[in-house]
């Protein structure tokens, strides 16, 4: 069973894999639960991070042909990655999908998806059946109504999902300032996406880089 507490419970780059369901023109189109350009622009910011920690991520489409491609947002962040495209309302009875997870070797799953009471809440409580570690990131989703997508995250905890942001992902995966690796790329990502925290980090970079006056 997924830990729920303690340390070990806590995410690492190292352990995750992230997957991305169904960021199209046609899921978009009927999208009710959050503003659509929010949804967009965390989710394109999750991938980002995902990039910059180097966190496995597979991308994914339900007939592609009637419901569109993968928004070009977030497909250029991997822009030589074909999204998994399929057939199945559940993706986790596509075993591309379930083979290219487990290919990876990580054993947490992290998950957005459009819609979140379909392609979100299937693949999840079918995933969490199989022993999987789940976490729902619930700001990079969204359903056609408000009530749709919450009774949809309600039904997934039920089932031992751990929902989440895109931004407390982000914390987890830096866990400590003082780790330096990432904090570049890791830092335009967050002044691109992170709301007021990006505001705040591009007024530091500023002062930091501004020529300092020196005593007469």
């Amino acid at each position: 069973m997924p830990l729920t507490a303690g340390l070990d419970a806590l995410l690492t780059p190292e352990e995750s894999v992230l997957l991305l369901i169904d960021h199209q023109p046609f899921q978009f189109s009927n999208l009710h639960s959050h503003e659509p350009t929010m949804v967009i622009n965390n989710v394109v910011g999750l991938a980002k991070t995902a990039k910059v920690f180097g966190v496995p991520t597979i991308l994914t489409t339900v007939l592609a042909a009637r419901g569109g491609l993968l928004i070009p947002a977030l497909q250029a962040v991997f822009p030589e990655q074909p999204p998994i495209d399929r057939t199945f309302i559940n993706t986790w009875e596509d075993q591309r999908v379930v083979e290219a997870v487990k290919k990876t070797g990580r054993k947490k799953l992290i998950v957005a998806a459009l819609w979140t009471e379909v392609c979100l809440a299937m693949p999840t409580i079918h995933a969490l059946g199989e022993g999987w570690d789940v976490t729902i990131v619930t700001d990079a989703s969204g359903g056609v109504s408000r009530e749709a997508h919450e009774m949809a995250v309600h039904r997934m905890i039920r089932a031992g999902a751990n929902p989440m942001t895109w931004l407390a992902i982000v914390s987890e995966w830096q866990r400590d300032w003082a780790r330096t690796q990432h904090l570049e790329p890791l830092s335009t990502v967050l002044a691109e996406h992170a709301g007021g925290t990006g505001v705040a980090l591009a007024w530091e970079a500023q002062l930091l880089s501004a020529p300092r006056e020196t005593p007469a």
